[in-house]
């Protein structure tokens, strides 16, 4: 029942997005004109940050440890108490209304702190001296829990001039118990029972009622009452040298009453108008941004011929899977040339050959508008938060040119930008929580897999740039951007995650770390615009070498080799180039190739060593759709000899693994079609033809069909 509540709720979420949607496109134009804000009565649209405190009551305080194994009896119960009180709430929010009448509607995203959250610690009775192995008293130990949520939520409610009643509803984060120690007196001093930190696949939401009221056209003060389900999960103690373990099973349910005050951006966004090139074009710079975007992919493949599977590879018999995010990219400026950026997303669904926590078949994947946390119940992550400054060297300006906080410059979006005037001339600094290549191998012609290609080999450079990343594709970094009339130089520092393809990012910093940077040329040949980039990077950090791994397991007869056991300090580089290129007004041409060290395991991406990928990007303006696009392209991926011989002796990779015994190239054709139905909703139809997935050739080939939906405001 729980899962089915929190999937109406993420669906009346993604409603009101939409419905924002179109109350920046005809939908509101058409009311407009009928339905109008009372005259002489306050107005709600707008955007607004502000600061919230208050208090947060646990529903589920106690903790249970029952055992499970040789001794099941519900009488080794352990009860240590209640480890969760009531605790201080306090953190900031941000978001943006839109009026229509006495109807205010919106989306808010928030993060908090929330006090008095993790287990009990300390030395406990047990209840029955018969405890296994005779122990009568047992000690658990907590490390830091996450004392924290976070939330992307839609508003909808009712305004009388300056008062604001309204509902809320939408996707939460946190609530994870940190991993602890478990020990039962006296034998426990030498078995002792450890367990990671907590974790849930179910959805995490929240809900609530507010009050708000606008003591000055800027300032408004709230009151609001919210519920909030960080999900049901359980904590798994186990111990090497014992046939029992103990789960303790968490609820996180809290009651959250908090007050809190918000400035109401509104007309103010505007900073001042400002004149860029002719005297009759002005162009306004914004203080904010506030931009959602919504995409769902549905995609499959029918039955293909396998000689045989192995456990990285698509299913022979055929699949259809489904997945969506919505995102919400929030910007603010804080001082000249400098903006901050956060980046919320719901995410929910799988993709198709969904592995546990990962997804493969092929290591040209063919969805990437999707990570691999995949997850059937609606979860929150926030993906993005950094701060970016610019600093002018003059050449004169450009309007066109966005202080972008999501991808280059380059590429003409909206999402997660504020307006500003720049420089050609310029310094750029970034610092945060983002994705490598939101800055690193833009592509104008082949880049976004919301709107694009979605196979791996177009989004990204592959071999070339097997860029540090978590599971979701971000990390911690900083980059310094030189950018001139024709040129930009790019060099960055990123955190590698703690292990090749985990969830988590090495903690300390540059223990484990990427290093790259980037040339790139902007020229003309016949008129004709085009860009070259040329990149090298080195990721430095615990890596197995695969000869080693691979003799060792032949020494040892021990199958399918195991690359934890070697992984030591290593550098592995890479290189690569890129280009887009007008070939004719509305035809584009894009090439990448690149290599990497195919003596090492992969760090985060996917595993290739070698590739190379190019197509054509058609215009509707060919067919007087100019908002309509077709794309085509072919990619060739390789790996080198000793990960085909590690992959043949039953090694696992980040994508593959199925124990071929021949290796080939893996190929992929893509092609779409792309289809703007109002300004803010676009649908694509896509096909992938992959040979030989997995570079095994005796699997497929495999047919992909997809039908995407993106809307955005």
């Amino acid at each position: 029942m729980k899962k089915i509540c929190a999937f109406i709720i993420i669906i009346f979420l993604q409603c009101l997005m939409a419905l924002a949607a179109q109350a920046d496109g005809s939908f509101y134009k058409e009311l407009q004109g009928n339905i109008e804000i009372p005259t002489g009565e306050y107005d709600w649209n707008g955007a607004y940050i502000g600061l919230n405190t208050g208090a947060g009551i646990p529903l589920n305080p106690s903790d249970k440890l029952q055992p499970f194994g040789l001794f099941p009896s519900s009488s080794y119960r352990l009860s240590p108490g209640n480890g969760e009180n009531i605790g201080m709430v306090g953190g900031i929010q941000a978001g943006y209304n839109w009026q229509i009448g006495r109807i205010v509607y919106g989306a808010e995203t928030d993060f908090n702190y929330l006090g008095g959250r993790g287990g009990k610690n300390g030395f406990f009775q047990a209840p029955n001296s018969y405890l296994p192995m005779g122990d009568g008293a047992y000690t658990i130990f907590y490390n830091e829990s996450a004392n924290y949520f976070g939330s992307l939520r839609a508003r909808l409610g009712i305004t009388f001039d300056r008062l604001l009643f309204y509902a809320t509803a939408g996707s939460a984060t946190g609530g994870t118990r940190g991993s602890a120690t478990l020990r039962l007196l006296p034998s426990g001093w030498t078995l002792p029972y450890t367990a990671p930190q907590s974790g849930t696949t179910h959805a995490k939401y929240i809900t609530g009622l507010g009050l708000e009221y606008a003591f000055t056209d800027q300032v408004s003060a709230r009151f609001e009452y919210m519920f909030l389900n960080q999900s049901f999960s359980n904590q798994y103690f186990t111990n090497a040298q014992s046939n029992i373990f103990y789960v303790s099973r968490i609820h996180n349910e809290n009651n959250v009453f908090r007050f809190g005050v918000n400035k109401l951006l509104g007309d103010e966004n505007i900073a001042k108008k400002t004149r860029y090139y002719g005297p009759d074009e002005e162009s306004e710079e914004k203080l904010y941004s506030f931009h959602i975007l919504e995409t769902n992919v549905v995609q499959g493949y029918p039955k293909f011929y396998a000689k045989y599977s192995g456990t990285n590879s698509f299913p022979p018999s055929g699949e259809v899977r489904n997945g969506s995010t919505t995102d919400l990219f929030a910007g603010l400026r804080l001082w000249p040339g400098a903006s901050i950026y956060v980046n919320p997303e719901v995410n929910a669904g799988y993709a198709v050959g969904t592995g546990v926590g990962n997804v493969v078949g092929a290591a040209m994947y063919p969805n990437s508008a999707f990570t691999r946390g995949t997850s059937g119940a609606p979860y929150l992550r926030f993906m993005r938060y950094f701060l970016r400054q610019s600093i002018g060297l003059g050449g004169g300006s450009e309007a066109a040119q966005t202080d972008s906080g999501v991808r280059s410059v380059l590429l003409e979006d909206t999402e997660g930008q504020v307006a500003r005037r720049v420089d050609k001339n310029r310094l750029v600094f970034t610092i945060g929580k983002y994705a490598v290549n939101d800055i690193f191998d833009a592509n104008k012609y082949a880049h976004d897999p919301t709107r694009d290609f979605l196979n791996f080999s177009f989004s990204n450079a592959l071999a070339s740039f097997d860029y540090a990343s978590d599971t979701w594709g971000y990390t911690y970094g900083a980059t310094a951007e030189w950018i001139q009339n024709w040129w930009t130089i790019r060099a960055g520092v990123f955190q590698l995650p703690e292990v090749p393809g985990g969830q988590k990012i090495e903690p300390v910093v540059c223990l484990q770390c990427m290093a790259v940077t980037e040339a790139e040329a902007r020229y003309d040949i016949f008129k004709r615009p085009g860009v070259l980039k040329i990149r090298g990077y080195s990721d430095n950090g615990y890596i197995a070498d695969i000869n080693q791994i691979n003799k060792i397991a032949y020494a040892t007869d021990t199958f399918p080799p195991n690359p934890a056991w070697l992984r030591n300090k290593h550098t592995k580089p890479g290189m690569g180039l890129s280009i887009a290129q007008e070939l004719y007004p509305d035809i584009g041409f894009f090439l990448r190739a690149g290599m990497t060290n195919g003596k090492y395991e992969s760090i985060s991406y996917t595993d290739v060593d070698k590739n190379i990928a190019g197509g054509f990007v058609f215009s509707g303006n060919l067919w007087n759709r100019p908002k309509d696009e077709i794309g085509t392209g072919y990619a060739i991926a390789a790996l080198s000899g000793s990960r085909a011989t590690y992959f043949s002796l039953g090694g696992l990779g980040l994508q593959i693994g199925d124990g071929a015994l021949t290796y080939g190239n893996e190929r992929v054709l893509e092609t779409y079609y792309r289809a703007s139905l109002k300004d803010w909703l676009e649908t694509s139809f896509d096909y992938q033809l992959i040979t030989n997935p997995g570079y095994n050739q005796v699997r497929g080939p495999i047919n992909f069909f997809a039908i995407r939906m993106r809307a955005s405001f």
